[in-house]
C-alpha cells in the first residue's frame, strides 16, 4: 500500500505541477504568459493536494529527497527506500504523461522546443552546473528542514488524543503548510533553475519527454538532468541530520 499511495501521490504532484507549467507555457493556452506567480502557486497547491490524498498511507513523501533525509535520521527503514524511490519516480513518469495527453493538441502548434522540455523538466536560466547544485541543496535542505518543523508542530496537537478542534486544525492544515512552504521556495529560489528539489519530479517526467512522440520535442537534456537528482538528494539528508543535531524534535 505505502508503494502505491507514493505512486498515486507523485504521480497526482506531477499532473499538477507539470500541467500549470504546460498552462503557462503552451503559446495556444488559455492560460498562457500567467507567470512565475502562477507556476509556484500551482505547484505549491500540487503538493498540498498530493499530500492530502495520499499522507495517511505513506506519508506522502512523493519526493526520493524526502525519503532518504528521513531514512537517515532512523525515521523510516532503509529496506523501503528503494521501493519509495521505484515507486516515486514511476508516478512522476506517469503524471507527466496525463499532461501531454491532456495537452495533446498543443505540442504540434508549439515551436519553442525548450518550452516543450520545460513542461516536463528544469532547465537553469543560467546555465553554471555548480551554481545550479548549491541552488537545487539549498532549496531542497530547506524544503526538508521546512517539512520536519511543520511536523514537529504539529505533534503536540496530534498527540493528544482528546479529539478537539486544535487537533483536527493541526492535522488537516499541514499538508497545506507544506504546499506554501513549497510555494515560499520557489518564489525565493525557483529563478536560477526551475527549483526541481524532487528527483521523482525531474527524472520520472525527464524519462517521459524522452520516451513520448512529442512533435520538434528536441532533446530531453540528460547532461544535465544529474543536477535535480544528486543536488536533492543531498540536501534533504543535510536538511535532515541539521535539524536533528540541532536538537530540534522530529
Amino acid at each position: 500500500m505505502v508503494y502505491l499511495a507514493e505512486f498515486v501521490g507523485t504521480a497526482i504532484l506531477t499532473l499538477l505541477g507539470c500541467g500549470v507549467v504546460a498552462g503557462v507555457t503552451l503559446p495556444r493556452s488559455k492560460a498562457a504568459g500567467g507567470g512565475w506567480i502562477v507556476v509556484t502557486f500551482g505547484w505549491g497547491l500540487a503538493v498540498a493536494m498530493a499530500v492530502y490524498t495520499v499522507g495517511q498511507y505513506s506519508g506522502a513523501h512523493i519526493n526520493p529527497a524526502v525519503t532518504l533525509g528521513m531514512a537517515s535520521i532512523g525515521e523510516l527503514p532503509w529496506s523501503l527506500v528503494p521501493g519509495y524511490f521505484a515507486a516515486q519516480i514511476a508516478g512522476g513518469c506517469f503524471g507527466s504523461v496525463v499532461v501531454y495527453l491532456s495537452y495533446l493538441p498543443h505540442w504540434r502548434d508549439t515551436d519553442d522546443a525548450g518550452a516543450k522540455l520545460g513542461v516536463f523538466s528544469t532547465i537553469p536560466a543560467v546555465r553554471s552546473i555548480p551554481a545550479n547544485f548549491i541552488t537545487e541543496v539549498v532549496g531542497t535542505f530547506m524544503l526538508i528542514f521546512g517539512i520536519l518543523g511543520i511536523n514537529a508542530n504539529m505533534n503536540p496537537l496530534g498527540a493528544s488524543g482528546d479529539g478537539t478542534l486544535a487537533d483536527l486544525f493541526g492535522t488537516g492544515v499541514a499538508p497545506l503548510l507544506v504546499g506554501f512552504l513549497v510555494l515560499a521556495i520557489g518564489l525565493s529560489l525557483g529563478g536560477p533553475t526551475g527549483y526541481a528539489i524532487n528527483p521523482a519530479r525531474d527524472l520520472g517526467p525527464r524519462i517521459a519527454h524522452q520516451l513520448l512522440p512529442i512533435p520538434g520535442k528536441g532533446g530531453s537534456d540528460w547532461s544535465y538532468a544529474w543536477v535535480p537528482i544528486v543536488a536533492p538528494l543531498l540536501g534533504g539528508v543535510l536538511a535532515a541530520q541539521t535539524f536533528v543535531l540541532l536538537g530540534f524534535a522530529v
